[in-house]
């Protein structure tokens, strides 16, 4: 059983009142591997790790802004928040680190993907209630290298951000949807983001509040309410319910590695298409997505042939 304690603390940061909660979740929890699919890169405005193993967020709630910090110790969770959307960020604790997952109905054969599971038992899917916050960085990686999505998410957000209130200097939290709409062709051009991406992004935010809606939908639902937006296929889907929902079958077919490091890992082949994926992922239907996250902590890496794909500067075009 988790526990949990709530405070509303009277300490202030500046003008910002200071939140904090105290939880049990009851269970193993890995802090750092369990939030890391939310970080867009190493210098992610709106993520940060500290020294003491703390994790800082920054998000846009419906509540408001708020800036999130989560520590571990003893079992316990720690967490701070500051800003309009505090509260909001502390009721939801326990699923964003994963007490709504349930990995117990996964069953492993012997082999490498049993002993990472043995191996890494506080691994949970963080689920996050945030659709945007998660949708619009993943059409930004659409078809680029993760260097140049990382690149244009970070300048986009330091530009147009909102600075996380409390003491998280330099964090930033992401656009509303109305400004995310309002960017001028040529800022999106100076962040290297092109056209049709952009144009995406623009889609997707002035469908804001019924995207949103797809936090609380089974899987298909949820799939089938993002790809309504045109520019919007089954690999941004699924990359938004992993995090968003914490949906644990959620695959992403169409992704340029994943195929190659699934049929290496499942059958020793170095090379896989999208079908070929799913049919060696298909025992584990249900637990699609949280079979390629241990996967990829068995450390198996399909060989590679011929040159890497080299990042592309939109920003002189």
């Amino acid at each position: 059983m988790t526990k949990s304690r709530h405070v509303s603390s009277p300490r202030r940061c500046g003008k910002v009142s200071e939140a904090v909660r105290r939880w049990e979740p009851g269970f193993p929890l890995d802090l750092g591997r369990t939030l890391l699919p939310l970080r867009r890169g190493p210098a992610d405005p709106a993520y940060r790790t500290s020294g003491d193993g703390a994790v800082w967020r920054a998000s846009r709630t419906p509540a408001g802004v708020g800036t999130l910090r989560l520590s571990q110790s003893s079992g316990a969770i720690e967490a701070h928040a500051w800003g309009p959307g505090a509260q909001w960020l502390l009721d939801r604790v326990p699923l964003l680190l994963g007490a709504s997952d349930d990995p117990s109905g996964l069953r492993l054969p012997p082999g490498p993907l049993r002993e990472a599971q043995r191996n890494h038992p506080g691994l949970r899917l963080t689920r996050t209630g945030l659709v945007l916050e998660s949708l619009i960085p993943a059409v930004l990686e659409q078809k680029v290298t993760t260097e140049e999505a990382y690149r244009a998410w970070r300048t986009l957000l330091k530009d147009f951000g909102t600075p996380a209130p409390g003491p998280a200097e330099g964090m930033r939290v992401s656009p509303s949807a109305r400004e995310w709409a309002m960017l001028p062709s040529w800022e999106w051009h100076r962040a290297g983001v092109d056209p049709k991406r952009a144009a995406t992004v623009v889609r997707a935010v002035r469908l804001a509040p019924r995207l949103e809606e797809a936090s609380a939908l089974p899987h298909e639902e949820a799939v089938a309410r993002l790809t309504t937006v045109s520019g919007i296929g089954p690999w941004t889907a699924a990359e938004t319910l992993q995090r968003s929902n914490g949906d644990a079958d959620a695959v992403s077919v169409g992704d340029f590695h994943l195929p190659n490091l699934v049929g290496w890992a499942l059958a020793g082949r170095p090379r896989s298409d999208d079908a070929q994926m799913l049919a060696l992922l298909a025992p584990y239907a249900g637990h699609r997505h949280r079979v390629c996250r241990l996967i990829a902590l068995t450390g198996a890496r399909a060989p590679r042939y011929g040159p890497r794909l080299t990042p592309n500067d939109h920003r002189h075009r």
